[in-house]
């Protein structure tokens, strides 16, 4: 605690040069490499000098986009087992002049938790230390580290209970902290909403190295955590969440289509049945090649889903045959990996292949597309780089939420969520991204409009990049992209930064600028 105190004198005298008055702020690499040595264990912290900085900066790199000779790499990478490691490292970033970005799980798509697009002396805080999980089941709650994945916190809730869970992602390796901070869309979100709609309580370290709940750190800052986007206000290193009941049998069904069989029909039929079904249902659709996959999770029987399915969407054709009867914990398994004999304790691997490529962008859909487009846009799936697309219905409780509710503001009119990927493998990406910007132009038309909005989980910095005018990022420049994300939320979020962050301590290609008066 003396240790901190000091750290904060001297950030406050910090503060004095080179806010209050013209002195710069210039970063000193070595003085903040020091600093870290005298405040942090050791064997926390990785310089670019260890044997095991590469090592420790690949553990958790999900694109191989972000692992070339040209990717700006981080000064030091420091693995807290503590909050006080945090707070030393925060405090150190800000005496020195040395920028932190956080990283979780490492799935952020452009890699901004540890690396820059831009070239900047910075350092990363990897949480992925702090990775417990805590259930209380009797008040059927949790808290959970931001270091855990997706996949262990699932597994730490449902393996003594198999009729307790919590509606989040599909992709086990996820961070919850980096997840959760962009709002965390899921199979379960039309019965129960996103993560973020169900988080109670954080730990959160602020750019003045204070460690707050969120009765410490008020509703404005608790509300801009919970879906403005990772690495723009502190650090969150825990989420106290609620829980949700499930049944103790999941149904689920994969349905493939082909164009032959009728995949357009249904397609353009399933744009208006899949956001209005019952809340306990939800169909999300991927259109690959020539041909869809309708994929069900029911959280009910086969024998209601088979009733549900014939009376409200029987262009599918769905019997009782297509059924898989499982647990939630099972379903969450078989989503992930396709193989319906995997074994739940998958779920806690971290380990993801680095062989290939990617590269996706986002839309959100209000209004049904036609049917002779549907036909155009299987076309594309002919062409020469062609991915595929990722259909997320919204509707049900989404549909009920206020758009101001939390910073994520797809809400009410909103179909579904479109996830365009690509993929390639070693220097092949030129007819892929090509492919990518083409086909993402031609939907412009059929998507949301004025902003044409977009996920931040989903992060695209096509859309946009920060401008950066006296060392601060600049609001109109934000809101290139920012409304596109967060549309008239936006601008709270930026008076949330002004108020928490005014100097953009806490600052990548797509943080929230602070809103400050008489800057633009």
């Amino acid at each position: 605690m003396a240790m901190l105190k000091g750290l904060a004198l001297a950030l406050l005298v910090s503060f004095v040069l080179c806010y209050l008055t013209s002195v710069p702020c210039l970063a000193s690499p070595d003085d903040f490499l020091q600093c870290l040595r005298e405040k942090i264990p050791s064997e926390l912290v990785y310089t670019q000098s260890s044997s095991s900085f590469a090592g420790v900066l690949v553990s958790s790199i999900r694109s191989a986009r972000f692992l070339t000779n040209t990717t700006v790499r981080p000064l030091c990478v420091v693995t807290p087992t503590d909050a006080s490691h945090v707070q030393a490292a925060v405090l150190c970033g800000r005496t020195q002049g040395v920028r932190l970005r956080v990283r979780s799980g490492g799935h952020d798509y452009e890699g901004l938790s540890y690396r820059s697009a831009r070239p900047e002396v910075f350092g990363v805080v990897d949480l992925t230390n702090l990775r417990a999980v805590s259930v209380n089941q009797s008040e059927t709650t949790a808290w959970v580290d931001s270091g855990a994945t997706i996949g262990e916190l699932y597994y730490t809730i449902a393996k003594d209970n198999s009729q307790l869970a919590f509606p989040a992602g599909l992709c086990p390796t996820i961070g919850v902290g980096g997840h959760f901070s962009g709002g965390a869309i899921g199979m379960m979100m039309r019965k129960y909403g996103l993560a973020v709609d169900n988080v109670l309580d954080a730990k959160f370290v602020t750019a003045n190295g204070d460690l707050l709940d969120r009765a410490g750190m008020g509703e404005d800052l608790f509300w801009a955590i919970r879906g403005g986007g990772g690495g723009s206000f502190g650090i969150v290193l825990s989420w106290k969440v609620q829980l949700v009941q499930v049944p103790p049998m999941v149904t689920m069904f994969n349905i493939v289509k082909t164009l032959d069989q009728g995949a357009v029909d249904i397609v353009t039929r399933w744009q208006d049945v899949g956001p209005s079904l019952p809340n306990d249902l939800t169909i999300r659709v991927i259109v690959q090649g020539q041909q869809a996959l309708f994929q069900a999770l029911y959280l009910g029987t086969c024998s209601s889903l088979v009733a549900t399915m014939g009376d409200q969407f029987p262009e599918l054709a769905m019997t009782s045959a297509d059924c898989q009867s499982m647990t939630w914990l099972q379903s969450i398994a078989f989503i992930s990996f396709w193989n319906r004999d995997t074994p739940v304790e998958a779920l806690l691997s971290r380990t993801t292949s680095l062989s290939t490529y990617s590269k996706s962008k986002s839309d959100y859909v209000q209004n049904a597309i036609s049917k002779g487009v549907w036909k155009d846009i299987f076309s594309w799936f002919t062409m020469n780089g062609a991915g595929l697309v990722i259909l997320e219905p919204h509707g049900g409780f989404m549909g009920s939420v206020p758009t101001d509710a939390t910073p994520y503001p797809h809400r009410s009119g909103v179909l579904y969520n479109v996830q365009y990927m690509v993929f390639w493998q070693g220097d092949g990406g030129t007819a892929a991204n090509t492919w990518l910007g083409n086909f993402y132009d031609f939907m412009g038309p059929y998507v949301s409009k004025n902003p044409r909005q977009a996920y931040v989980n989903y992060r695209d910095l096509g859309i946009g990049q920060n401008v950066v005018v006296d060392d601060v990022t600049t609001f109109d420049g934000g809101k290139v992209w920012g409304e596109q994300y967060f549309a008239s939320n936006f601008q709270r979020l930026a008076s949330v930064k002004a108020a928490v962050d005014p100097t953009d301590y806490f600052r990548n290609e797509q943080s929230i600028p602070p809103l400050v008066q008489g800057r633009k």
